[in-house]
C-alpha cells in the first residue's frame, strides 16, 4: 500500500497494464486496449458475413416497417418549432420574410474548413480475399480464409497474381470495413448489440449473436492487439460493461470471454464507475451519451446508487438521422439516395457531418458542406451544399420527440422475463469441443449450470427507459438520492461523456436545463458540468485499466478455471478485502 501511494499512476499501468485487455462494449463501438496503452481502439461493433440467400435482408436486424406514423411526425414538427423558438431561428415551414436577402451564415471556422478539404468520401470495401503475400496475422483464425486464396496464373504469361474473374469473397469482414459494404453484394450486416443490449431477436437468435460477438472479439485480439491464440492465456481481460445489460448478459460475456476467447481471468467493472475513476473523482453524476443510448447514474465515495440509474432510448446516431431530416424538410439536401437502413456507409457520412458541423447555439446555423452519394457500388459522388438549421438536431437530447427514437426501438426483452426459461433455452445443451481444450475443462453437457444452481435469483423486469429529455432525467436522477447535501453535490458534479459529449455548446445548455427543470421547492440553485480531463470518448476504458490495475490480483477476479469447472455465483463468496467502494461498486449490478 505504500508503494500505492508513491507510485506516479503512469508508471503503475505501464508495470502491471500490459497483460491486462480492457473491453468496454458498446451498441455502435467497442473500445478495446491494453491498459497500459494511452488509448483504445475505437471500432464500430458490426460484422458482415457472407450469405448465398437472394432474397435476403442485406442488415439482419432492420425493420421492414420504418415509416413514422402521422401522430410522430406531427410531434417532431411541433418539437422542432419549440427549438425554433428558444434558438430564435424560423419555425419549420416560415417563410425567409425578404427571399432576396440572403440567409445568415454561420461561421465556417478553420475547424470546418479544414474537414471540407480533408474528408473525402468514405471507400466501398474490398470484398475479395487479400492477397496471399499482404500482411495479414497468420495467427488469426478470422484471417485462415484470406489466406487460402489459390494463386491463378493467366493465359499465357507466368504471372502469379490471382486473376480478379477466380478471386474469392472474404466470408467475415468486421468494424468500419462491414458498413462500407456495399448492399448489392452478397453479405449481411449484423449488429450484435443494439440499444444497450444484446440484439436477439426473431431475425436474429441468441447463438448467432455470441457467435458474432466471439468472432468480431477474435478478429480484434488478433489484428489490432496482435494477441495470438497461443498467447490468450497470457492476458486478462477487464470488461467495462453498460448500465444497460442485464445480469445474463454479462454472464454471456463472460463466458465468450473466459471460455472461448481463453483469458485466464477476467473481472466486471461498471460503465458509470469506471468513468469516475477515469477523471480521478469519487463522486459525480455521470451521463453516458453514447450513440444509441443515454444512461444516468449517480456516484458516491466510489459507489454507484443503482436507485437512480436511468436510460433514455437515443444517442448520437439519432441526431445524426434528425439532422438528415432537417435538411429534407428544408430541401438542402442533394437530390440523392440517402437511407441509412439500407446503407450503413451512408451513416458514417451522417455521423461526420454532425460531429463536424452540429453545435449548441443561438442564431441560425447555416455552413457550407460536401455531402457524398453512395450508388450500388458506384464511385462515390460528392454534392457541394449549405446545410442549415445545424443547431436543431443536438437540441433533440432535450425534445426527445424530434428525434423519433422509437422508429429504431430496442431489442425485445421477453428473453429476460423468466429466470428459469432463460436457463432452459440455452443451457441444456452440448457445446462442441474445442481441439485445444484440455480433458479437465471439457464442460460437455449442461455447461455452465453448476455454476448457477446457488444463483441468487432476482426479478428479472427489463432496465427501465425513461420518456423524457435529457435535463428532467438528470434531475429525477440525482433527487432521487434523497439526501440534500448529496443532492447539491452531485448537481454541481455532473459528469458528461461518450461521443455525443463533444458536442459544441452542450455543456451551458446542460447546466441552464438542469437549473430550470429542478423544482422550486427544492433548496437548490447551482449547477455545474465538470470538465472532462479525460477524451470523453473513452473515459470508461480509461478507468476500467486504472481500476484493472489497482485491483489487480484481488478476489474478484473470475479464473477461468473456476468458471468453467465448478463455477462462482458473482456477489456472494468474493468480495473486496480493504477497500469499502471498491468492495460496493464491483458486483452492484447484480442488484440494480
Amino acid at each position: 500500500m505504500d508503494y500505492l501511494k508513491t507510485v506516479v499512476p503512469s508508471q503503475l499501468l505501464s508495470e502491471r497494464g500490459s497483460n491486462l485487455v480492457v473491453i468496454n462494449p458498446g451498441s455502435a463501438h467497442i473500445r478495446v486496449g491494453l491498459a497500459k496503452q494511452d488509448s483504445p481502439f475505437i471500432i464500430p461493433h458490426c460484422i458482415a458475413r457472407r450469405t448465398n440467400q437472394f432474397s435476403k435482408l442485406n442488415v439482419q436486424d432492420q425493420l421492414l416497417n420504418s415509416q413514422l406514423t402521422t401522430a410522430q411526425h406531427m410531434e417532431r414538427e411541433k418539437a422542432y418549432d419549440v427549438i425554433a423558438s428558444l434558438l430564435k431561428i424560423p419555425f419549420l415551414d416560415e417563410e425567409v420574410a425578404n427571399s432576396s436577402v440572403p440567409r445568415k451564415m454561420g461561421r465556417v471556422d478553420g475547424y470546418n474548413l479544414q474537414n471540407i478539404r480533408k474528408d473525402g468520401p468514405f471507400a466501398w470495401t474490398d470484398i475479395h480475399v487479400k492477397d496471399i503475400h499482404s500482411s495479414v496475422a497468420p495467427e488469426s483464425s478470422m484471417d485462415q480464409s484470406f489466406i487460402n486464396e489459390s494463386l491463378v496464373q493467366h493465359e499465357g504469361t507466368d504471372s502469379k497474381e490471382p486473376a480478379l474473374t477466380k478471386r474469392k469473397f472474404r466470408e467475415v469482414i468486421c468494424g468500419e470495413e462491414a458498413l462500407r459494404v456495399s448492399p448489392t453484394e452478397p453479405y449481411c450486416l449484423r449488429r450484435p448489440i443494439r440499444r444497450g443490449h444484446l440484439n436477439i431477436s426473431q431475425h436474429y437468435p441468441m447463438q448467432q449473436v455470441l457467435e458474432d460477438l466471439h468472432a468480431l472479439w477474435d478478429w480484434i485480439l488478433s489484428d489490432k492487439l496482435h494477441i495470438s491464440h497461443q498467447e490468450r492465456s497470457l492476458y486478462s481481460a477487464i470488461l467495462v460493461v453498460p448500465e444497460t445489460f442485464d445480469n445474463r448478459e454479462i454472464k454471456e460475456i463472460l463466458s465468450i470471454l473466459l471460455r472461448d476467447l481463453c483469458f485466464s481471468s477476467a473481472v466486471v467493472h461498471q460503465e458509470g464507475l469506471a468513468a469516475v475513476f477515469g477523471n480521478g473523482l469519487s463522486t459525480a453524476c455521470v451521463v453516458n451519451m453514447g450513440a444509441q443510448v443515454t444512461s444516468i447514474i449517480c456516484i458516491e465515495d466510489g459507489v454507484a446508487l443503482p436507485n437512480t440509474e436511468k436510460t433514455l432510448p437515443f444517442g448520437g446516431e439519432d441526431i445524426s438521422r434528425c439532422l438528415l431530416w432537417t435538411q429534407r424538410h428544408h430541401q438542402t439536401w442533394p437530390q440523392i439516395r440517402t437511407d441509412i437502413l439500407t446503407k450503413p456507409i451512408d451513416l458514417l457520412m451522417l455521423n461526420r457531418l454532425k460531429e463536424s458541423y452540429c453545435e449548441i447555439k443561438e442564431g441560425e446555423l447555416d455552413a457550407i458542406a460536401v455531402v457524398h452519394s453512395y450508388e450500388d457500388a458506384m464511385p462515390p459522388g460528392s454534392h457541394k451544399t449549405r446545410l442549415t438549421a445545424l443547431n436543431v438536431p443536438p437540441m433533440g437530447l432535450f425534445y426527445p420527440t424530434l428525434l423519433i427514437p422509437d422508429l429504431y426501438p430496442p431489442p425485445p426483452r421477453s428473453w429476460f422475463h423468466d429466470y428459469e426459461d432463460m436457463l432452459e433455452d440455452t443451457w441444456h445443451v452440448e457445446f462442441p469441443r474445442r481441439p485445444d481444450m484440455p480433458d479437465g475443462l471439457y464442460p460437455g453437457i449442461n455447461v455452465g449450470l453448476p455454476m448457477w444452481d446457488s444463483y441468487p435469483i432476482f426479478s428479472m423486469k427489463p432496465k427501465k427507459e425513461e420518456k423524457v429529455g435529457l435535463a428532467e432525467a438528470i434531475t429525477s436522477s440525482i433527487l432521487s438520492t434523497g439526501r440534500i447535501d448529496l443532492q447539491r453535490k452531485l448537481f454541481c458534479s455532473i459528469q458528461l461523456i461518450g461521443g455525443v459529449a463533444l458536442t459544441g455548446g452542450l455543456i451551458p445548455a446542460v447546466e441552464e436545463r438542469v437549473l430550470h427543470a429542478i423544482p422550486s421547492n427544492e433548496a437548490i440553485d447551482t449547477v455545474e458540468v465538470l470538465q472532462s480531463r479525460t477524451n470523453p470518448t473513452f473515459v470508461s476504458w480509461k478507468g476500467g485499466a486504472i481500476l484493472g490495475v489497482l485491483d489487480f490480483g484481488r478476489d474478484a477476479w473470475i479464473h477461468r478455471e473456476d468458471w468453467i469447472r465448478n463455477g462462482i455465483h458473482i456477489g456472494s463468496g468474493r468480495k473486496y478485502k480493504d477497500s469499502y467502494f471498491l468492495q460496493s461498486q464491483a458486483m452492484c449490478y447484480i442488484n440494480s
